[in-house]
């Protein structure tokens, strides 16, 4: 008999009036807003402007979120496209299944395309959301409990969740391996802070090791699950698809270590630097080597510039360098 147990909430919906606010979409939403504000803290530290994490999340975030519907739906198929099951359901991203190893896939690639059109580094600015990120699927994991999904196996701990009867769910006490997930989150964002501040990672290794942690502890609390899944070789797919992704993360920090060591000096582009100067007309329009419009011909050289106000000529200059 437990003792005591973690309550699952009668709804996942809350009514505010005419408008239903949905358990599931509105950590997510939390977990986006927290990352783009911390990413943006730690965008502007390593040299950048503020702003500029929000504007690639712009692409980002909805990439992401087609990516992690298009990967729960391919694993799950079964669960949209089986005899008796509604297809059209696998539209009702509400009612949960996002797909991680989707959502960042391709979230990358509309992070690509953001960071192509500002002349950013990709790699410097997802080291920069790294921490951000596994606070966010922290934040995320919480839906999973509004919808009582993705829970463990039965057991009788004092922090057991408490599951109502439901489609495809018997009433019972099983571990909470949203909340296990939540808390390894929160740790591997704690850890990626620390390495970055004791190793100052860059060229995408703080994002790497963000992958690699969180596949660590993806891979055992998903062989805890009890939820229907596909297997191969008698372990969950994805178990396999962690493994996978924890040994490239890896590597990829070891290679692009060696290969290119260090931290990116300059991480955003000053957008608002002088162009060069018109190789046609010579216009100082643009230029920061034509004389200033302030200038004026030395009438000793005659050939010099003198900047007019200053009580410097090109002339006494070189007079005072040469004396020195």
């Amino acid at each position: 008999m437990n003792l005591a147990s973690i309550p699952s909430p009668s709804t996942g919906v809350i009514e505010l009036g005419p408008i239903p606010l949905r358990g599931y979409a509105f950590c997510i939403i939390i977990g986006v807003f927290v990352a783009v504000w911390f990413g943006n803290k730690r965008w502007i530290a390593r040299g950048g402007k503020a702003g500029t994490v929000a504007d690639v999340a712009v692409w980002a975030v909805p990439f992401g979120l087609v990516g992690g519907r298009l990967y729960h739906v391919i694993t799950d198929y079964q669960l949209y496209f089986s005899e008796g099951e509604n297809w059209v359901d696998a539209f009702k991203i509400w009612q949960g299944g996002l797909g991680i190893w989707g959502a960042i896939a391709f979230g990358a690639v509309g992070a690509w395309i953001a960071c192509r059109r500002r002349g950013i580094p990709l790699p410097a600015w997802a080291d920069a959301l790294a921490p951000g990120i596994a606070i966010a699927q922290a934040i995320g994991r919480w839906g999973n409990w509004f919808n009582q999904e993705l829970y463990g196996k039965p057991t009788d701990l004092p922090w057991a969740l408490e599951i109502s009867e439901g489609a495809n769910r018997v009433a019972g006490t099983y571990h909470p391996t949203f909340l296990y997930e939540s808390l390894w989150c929160v740790g591997v964002a704690l850890l990626v802070i620390w390495a970055d501040r004791r190793f100052t990672l860059g060229h995408g290794r703080a994002f790497a090791l963000y992958v690699a942690a969180y596949c660590a502890g993806r891979g055992w609390i998903e062989y805890m699950r009890v939820d229907e899944a596909h297997h191969i070789l008698g372990l969950r797919l994805n178990v396999w698809t962690a493994i996978i992704v924890l040994v490239l993360a890896v590597v990829y920090i070891v290679v692009s270590a060696r290969i290119r060591p260090g931290r990116e000096e300059v991480v955003e582009p000053d957008r608002g630097a002088p162009a060069e100067v018109s190789a046609e007309d010579g216009s100082d329009e643009d230029g920061p080597g034509a004389p200033d419009a302030g200038a004026e011909k030395d009438p000793l050289t005659k050939d010099e510039p003198r900047k007019t106000g200053t009580g410097l000529t090109a002339g006494s200059t070189e007079a005072a360098a040469e004396k020195s």
